[in-house]
């Protein structure tokens, strides 16, 4: 694993600037941190037998509260290509250094997010090759690529046909060895091409015949990605400084959540497909929350309870690989018949609450634990980046 530590402060000293003249986004890394923290609630139940409905998935359509996480990520990594490419993107001369530096990124984050699952379970064979940080790795490289080297009417062209042509493949492309295009877990286009790919042994084991985080799916995230970039260009732009400007942005939001009901009836909101019409309904809500998000905290400086999100949201990928690492860890270390984990939950939470609660308890404690490191780095003004 590569990884590289940056002061922020350092960094900012090196290359002449100051935090007055390039201030932070604080909304996004509020709305990113926010989200990086539900992530690793959602993650990691005490008994996944146990759990709220909105700590779950969807069974398969329709859209729970943790079904916008993942999405909400990747619309903020858009978010954030802008805000970290934007002057590098104008240096012509240096992009080619930009774009290695975009590859190498794209494939550390892969390779976390294959290797990750080896720290619970050592099996090469059955080893899952797609995933979150593998979708957020390939999704990011995409986008990244996209904005450095097109213009922003491109940009547009390439979402729609994505979100369009997404569609016409899923429901007009006859499946190989099932016939009719159709939208069934096992059975779909993106399933067979999973299954093709990697074959059964490397697919998500809870299924082994179709995976949530497919390749197909990526064309569709791509979408979600470049969404967030069109709403990073309308900050930087400056657009989002009057109450009007904030009525106008969320009014495209709301835009994106009405296209997504009207589709839904032919293309049904799906987060494990993740079908074009989720991609519109996430990234409304998102452009919403953002934007609001930006003119409380931004522009109306109400910062009071900011520093915890923070400290998530400016080490989003360390409290996420954090979260895979230190419940691993925690788990490994014998306590009788048992281990320090299963103990502690069975000692501290699982008699005194009802199971559902026990259960939202320890994926508490987890996100409190995660907490803890990320926090220090805040503190530290230190910022990991892959």
């Amino acid at each position: 694993m590569a990884t590289m530590v940056i002061n922020q402060q350092e960094a900012l000293k090196n290359t002449g600037t100051t935090k007055a003249s390039r201030p932070r986004l604080l909304s996004l890394d509020f709305f990113r941190g926010f989200t990086v923290a539900a992530m690793i609630l959602v993650n990691d139940p005490g008994d996944w037998g146990h759990i709220y409905w909105p700590l779950e998935h969807s069974k398969w359509n329709g859209c729970t509260p943790t079904d916008l996480v993942f999405p909400f990520f990747l619309f903020m990594v858009g978010v954030s290509i802008v805000y970290a490419m934007e002057s590098k993107k104008a240096d012509i001369a240096n992009h080619n250094k930009l774009l290695l530096s975009i590859l190498r990124r794209t494939l550390i984050i892969i390779v976390l997010g294959v290797c990750l699952p080896l720290i619970n379970d050592f099996q090469f064979a059955h080893l899952r090759f797609p995933g979150v940080l593998q979708r957020i790795g390939l999704v990011f490289g995409i986008t990244a690529l996209l904005y450095v080297k097109t213009g922003i009417r491109t940009q547009v062209i390439i979402a729609v046909s994505c979100l369009i042509g997404y569609y016409l493949l899923m429901t007009l492309v006859p499946v190989p060895g099932f016939g009719t295009p159709n939208l069934e877990p096992a059975t779909n286009l993106g399933a067979w091409i999973d299954r093709s790919v990697f074959t059964e042994n490397h697919l998500w084991s809870s299924s082994k015949t179709w995976d949530p985080e497919g390749l197909l799916g990526t064309i569709p995230s791509v979408a979600t990605c470049l969404l967030g970039v069109f709403t990073g260009t309308w900050l930087k732009m400056g657009k989002l400084a009057t109450r009007a400007d904030l009525f106008k942005i969320m009014g495209a939001g709301i835009v994106l959540i009405i296209l997504a009901l009207i589709w839904n009836p032919f293309f049904p909101i799906n987060k494990q497909l993740w079908t074009s019409s989720f991609v519109l309904l996430t990234a409304g809500l998102a452009i919403n929350i953002l934007a609001l998000s930006y003119w409380f905290i931004d522009i109306k400086g109400n910062k009071a309870l900011l520093p915890p999100f923070l400290a998530f949201g400016r080490n989003a990928i360390a409290a996420y690989v954090l979260a895979d690492i230190i419940p691993a860890l925690i788990a490994a270390i014998p306590v009788g018949k048992t281990n320090l984990w299963s103990f502690t939950y069975d000692q501290l939470f699982v008699p005194y609450l009802s199971p559902e609660n026990a259960s939202l308890a320890g994926a508490i404690l987890t996100v409190l634990i995660i907490f803890i490191p990320v926090w220090i780095l805040y503190k530290r003004n230190i910022t990991i980046k892959v």
